[in-house]
């Protein structure tokens, strides 16, 4: 074990065989290595205004130092690129200018040797949902918000009183009209998107990895959103690509995400921390 202040002990060694052998690569090969994170609790801490979420202390740098040392660095979020740009003023950070961000589930992607957005037109779905979403929650509890990802609508209730409660009622509704014009309901944090179908993390991340011909992969997350990709680095490890998967830990992680994970670190600062001490032992 080991430490850095404020994010309490970080286990450097995975509880897992499989996540043992992704980290060995990892180590060994650096130069054809995947490290793939999410954003929303795993960069960032959860907060009660999604625009409110900017990155942990140290993870740009962290960030930037892993991404001279490693094949690649990609950010897998549902996140439109576009605000998490603004929001994590990534451009702004030295080192980061080979880093990819795949968002809203892959749809979106950002290249920073081009810094270039390249993104297909919304399904026309996504235009009746959000015609229709108004008079759906006409009478949805106090605090409950709509976040328009153009390619998708979310629906928080964070800041409702009751957040579970909440969920649990609007649910049914927004998943039969989500199905009513072609997307899928996807739970998440307090949130429920509204969204193309056939699209998670999963899928950007084996793609990413058959793109880059990587030897090995890491992902990083949070949420029943990442469940997909941990699931992705278990398809990969079949096919002889070693995984490792992170789960940055915190009171509102699914505990399958935590069970599933080869390592659990505390939150976006032990994941701050983890990618630190690789950095140092890559060094």
């Amino acid at each position: 074990m080991t430490s850095t202040p404020g994010s309490g002990p970080i286990a450097t060694a995975p509880r897992t065989l499989a996540g043992g052998a992704g980290l060995a690569t990892l180590l060994t090969d650096p130069r054809r290595a995947l490290i793939s994170l999410d954003y929303d609790g795993t960069l960032a801490p959860i907060v009660a205004r999604p625009s409110d979420a900017v990155p942990a202390p140290g993870a740009l740098a962290a960030l930037a130092r892993i991404a001279q040392q490693v094949g690649s660095v990609t950010i897998i979020t549902g996140r439109p690129v576009e605000a998490l740009l603004a929001l994590a003023r990534f451009t702004e950070q030295p080192g980061l200018e080979s880093m990819v961000i795949l968002g809203q589930y892959g749809l979106q992607r950002w290249d920073g040797v081009t810094n270039r957005i390249t993104s297909p037109e919304p399904l026309p779905g996504v235009a009746a949902v959000r015609a229709a979403l108004p008079r759906l929650l006409e009478d949805a509890p106090a605090g409950t918000v709509v976040e328009d990802k153009k390619h998708a609508l979310v629906v928080h209730v964070r800041r409702t009183s009751d957040p579970e409660a909440s969920l649990a009622a609007l649910t049914p509704a927004l998943t039969s009209l989500a199905a009513d014009h072609g997307l899928e309901a996807a739970p998440g944090k307090r949130v429920l998107e509204l969204r193309p179908p056939d699209h998670d993390k999963g899928r950007a991340l084996r793609d990413r990895a058959a793109e880059l011909g990587a030897r090995s992969v890491l992902f990083a997350g949070d949420d029943v959103g990442d469940l997909p990709a941990f699931d992705a680095v278990d398809q990969l490890r079949t096919t002889g690509v070693p995984g490792l998967t992170v789960c940055s830990d915190g009171p509102e992680v699914p505990a399958q995400l935590r069970e599933q994970a080869d390592l659990v670190v505390p939150g976006p600062e032990g994941v701050v921390a983890l990618l630190r001490l690789l950095s140092d032992r890559l060094s």
